[in-house]
């Protein structure tokens, strides 16, 4: 196994971690405002994904989207000032948690309504076709978002008119708080494929490893053929729907048994294992003052001039 492979998964997975933690913390410091749902536990899924894109390619995804900006390769500073609605911030300091967006990065951003971003992500696919371009949309959404109709509206669109688009569920069980045995009639959310039709596949959304496959698979599928794929990642968040929620609707048993086999940690033991653990330990201090740079950055930084307002406003 490629040894630089293994250092930049684990390097990025480990960066969304820290970025999410101190997140946390400038949360309860009251340093950041509105909701904040954070990424602890899925990161294998942004960072698999991300590594097998190329830069031509959209992504899209729901308000849980610190993880999908900086494992595309979003800037851990303007993603720590848009938290604090500073004018640094990927999105000038407007979108704030749910809604980071960079346009250099195709990254068409974090949506704040569930699955609005899944219809769209068809348009942006059908764009693609239009304009005879490779280029794939991917684009990600909750367990929550399979039953609204927007999810269907988007996957038909993108059977019929054969769009390179995959979707990418992150199955984290709960939706917002409802364990999913009372959501849906199945484990296995990826047979939702099967009535539109479309290609699908299930990984294990805990194994980086495992969804850079499925992904390069389905990626493949979308920019050579022009198919779209339903690709359900079965993951676990650490933490509640989102620092409002105390997630007391499962025990802290459960919590520890995935905490376990944590992507992070299973791909640092695999560095170890290689005779790396020197490399592991630079690493671990390199992205410790990458992200402590973008908590003083973003603390510093001012928050937008109020005679800006209006800028950037559509209608």
């Amino acid at each position: 196994m490629d040894q630089d492979l293994i250092a930049d998964l684990y390097r990025s997975m480990l960066r969304i971690r820290r970025f999410e933690e101190e997140a946390a913390r400038l949360y309860t410091e009251r340093k950041i405002g509105g909701f904040l749902h954070l990424y602890i536990g899925e990161e294998a899924i942004a960072v698999g994904t991300m590594s097998v894109l190329e830069k031509k390619d959209f992504i899209m995804t729901g308000y849980r989207c610190h993880g999908h900006y900086l494992a595309r390769g979003g800037s851990p500073r303007a993603g720590m000032a848009e938290l604090l609605g500073k004018a640094t911030g990927c999105a000038k300091g407007r979108g704030g948690s749910m809604h980071y967006y960079d346009s250099t990065l195709n990254f068409m951003g974090g949506w704040g309504i569930v699955g609005a971003q899944i219809p769209v992500a068809a348009g942006i696919a059908f764009a693609q076709n239009y304009n005879n371009t490779d280029a794939v949309a991917v684009c990600f959404l909750g367990d929550g978002a399979i039953n609204i109709g927007p999810f269907h509206e988007g996957l038909s669109l993108a059977a019929l008119w054969k769009l390179p688009v995959v979707y990418v569920i992150e199955n984290n069980f709960f939706s917002m708080g409802t364990p999913l045995n009372k959501t849906a009639a199945v484990e296995d959310l990826s047979i939702r494929a099967l009535g539109y039709p479309m290609a699908r596949d299930t990984v294990d959304g805990h194994d980086v490893f495992a969804v850079r496959s499925a992904l390069h698979t389905a990626v493949r599928r979308a920019r050579e053929h022009h198919q779209p794929t339903l690709i359900e990642a079965k993951t676990y968040r650490y933490r509640g729907h989102s620092m409002a929620d105390p997630a007391t609707y499962r025990t802290k048993e459960e919590v520890e048994a995935w905490r376990l086999r944590d992507p992070i940690k299973v791909t640092g033991e695999k560095l170890e294992a290689l005779g790396l653990k020197s490399l592991k330990d630079s690493i671990d201090r390199e992205v410790e003052e990458e992200i402590q740079d973008a908590v003083r950055f973003a603390e510093e930084s001012p928050f937008p001039d109020p005679e800006t307002a209006l800028d950037y406003v559509y209608i």
